[in-house]
């Protein structure tokens, strides 16, 4: 029988690949196959992060300096090697983290768009020219980098989610130490590997992987890093921003709850397919995934039976597989999360009308695999309708009317993501203007977000300070210079 030798990966750092100081490894495995290792990389430490810090920071004034349009080539360089590699990445990402390898592939290709987004953005990001009282005066403002950049990202969209991240930090002149989740490495490997072989400056970017735990404080409190970027659970970002100093710039996505209120008007199919996409498309782990469905008692028995006919013809499987709609959790920990859920939904005396099962046969048996679950008689107190659980549970809860629905929805302390159903404008109108949430949607699912729109959320989803995508994803990268000149 042949057998697939496991590759040992490095780290980057000034520009070189290096093994970690310790010497120690970790593997990486595949979740829909845990017999399968993908890798085996660095077990890096504090004195790894060091190297790549002090990299970042001899790297800064020369990439501060470096003109635009060079640091825009790099960045469609290295956007064309991953376009060019999208299936194999694609293949990649699917072992690694376990979507369908249609979805890993859509993502590798955002991840492209992303960089040349900002390739083109960025070198139109300036200042202004402020008009004054003196005629032999000019003022005005310039935008600058800020230094060393911390880019910590999560395993549910692992080359996305850094791409939004690093590229606008690079396009503005700053350098990067990016530490990924240690349970989708490899994916973030290929993104500075594309950077590398685009010919970045060494130092520019560094790469080091390994449990934050090892890694993650000194990413935060080294004094030569001037901001953090992060997305991840609300209480990992809480920690990072009470330990970032106080000249130190944070950047928090992190947890929702997010809802979608389907009113007495709406097409009961339509709210089911738009729950079904937000509430279980890549196994219910999207911060933006729909986990509360809010119905009036009008429509509440046609839609719920609609739900669960739908979600009954969803196929679970590994995402190789063609038509597969739900692929395993990451990893065994959210496998155990999920479950717990489902017992505390039950215990809390919801009604489990679907699913919520482990698969344990066959194939099945080899992955971190459970049936999408679906509650109803769903209270707004229970725990599955207030905390945050990262897996395919949707919590319906019935509403009396748009007032109370409202009410429900903003009662929780996430406000990332929220969705209504209706065809009545006014409603629609309303909804927009009422919900707590930084996205907010009609007639759409909870989750996507353009690359060009700012995404960010509200109370705990947020730091709510700088968002992320679009034009506005550049400030939280750039401090404003204020320049008055007497001639």
């Amino acid at each position: 029988m042949l057998t697939t030798k496991v590759i040992t990966f490095s780290n980057y750092i000034d520009g070189e690949w290096k093994e970690a100081v310790s010497g120690k490894t970790f593997d990486s495995i595949n979740p829909a196959n845990t017999s399968e290792v993908v890798g085996t990389f660095q077990a890096s430490n504090e004195e790894d992060v060091k190297l790549a810090i002090e990299a970042a920071s001899q790297a800064f004034p020369s990439w501060a300096a470096t003109a635009p349009s060079k640091r825009a080539a790099i960045l469609n360089k290295a956007a064309s090697l991953l376009e060019q590699d999208a299936d194999k990445l694609a293949e990649e990402l699917t072992r690694e983290e376990g979507k369908h390898v249609k979805d890993a592939k859509n993502e590798v290709l955002r991840s492209a768009q992303t960089l040349r987004y900002y390739a083109v953005e960025g070198q139109s990001f300036t200042g202004e020219t402020f008009p004054n009282d003196d005629p032999n005066m000019n003022v005005s403002t310039e935008r600058e980098p800020l230094g060393v950049i911390s880019v910590i990202t999560p395993w549910n969209f692992p080359v996305s989610i850094p791409a939004r991240k690093i590229a606008p930090a690079l396009i503005t002149g700053n350098t990067v130490v990016f530490k990924p989740s240690s349970d989708t490495p490899l994916i973030a490997l290929r993104l500075v590997e594309a950077l590398h072989n685009a010919g970045i400056p060494k130092g520019v970017i560094n790469f080091v992987t390994g449990k934050s735990s090892d890694v993650g404080d000194l990413l935060v409190t080294h004094p030569a890093i001037k901001a953090v970027t992060f997305t991840g659970s609300t209480a990992a970002g809480e920690d990072i921003h009470q330990k970032s100093s106080f000249t130190t710039r944070t950047q928090m996505e992190l947890g929702g709850k997010n809802p979608i209120i389907v009113m007495d008007d709406a097409d009961v199919e339509l709210a089911a397919t738009l729950t079904i996409n937000g509430g279980f498309s890549l196994t219910g782990q999207a911060c933006t995934g729909t986990s509360r469905v809010i119905v009036l008692k009008e429509v509440k028995e046609a839609y719920v039976q609609k739900l669960v006919e739908k979600t009954s013809q969803l196929k679970i499987g590994n995402g190789f597989e063609e038509g597969v709609k739900i692929g395993p959790l990451a990893n065994e920990k959210q496998l155990k999360t999920v479950l717990k859920y489902i017992e505390y939904g039950k215990q809390d005396g919801a009604e489990l009308v679907y699913g919520g099962e482990q698969l344990t046969e066959g194939e099945f048996g080899k992955g971190f695999y459970v049936t999408p679950a679906i509650f109803t008689n769903v209270s707004p107190d229970h725990r599955i309708a207030k905390e945050e659980i990262f897996g395919p549970v949707v919590a319906v809860i019935e509403a009396e009317n748009y007032e109370e629905a409202i009410r429900i929805a903003n009662d929780v302390e996430y406000g990332l993501s929220a969705s209504i159903v209706t065809n009545n404008l006014k409603i629609a109108h309303q909804f927009t203007k009422e919900i707590q949430a930084g996205t907010v949607k009609v007639n759409r699912t909870t989750t996507g977000n353009l690359i060009n729109a700012p995404f960010g959320g509200l109370k705990k989803s947020s730091t709510s300070t700088f968002r992320e995508s679009g034009r506005v994803g550049l400030e939280f990268f750039t401090q404003v210079k204020t320049v008055y000149i007497g001639y």
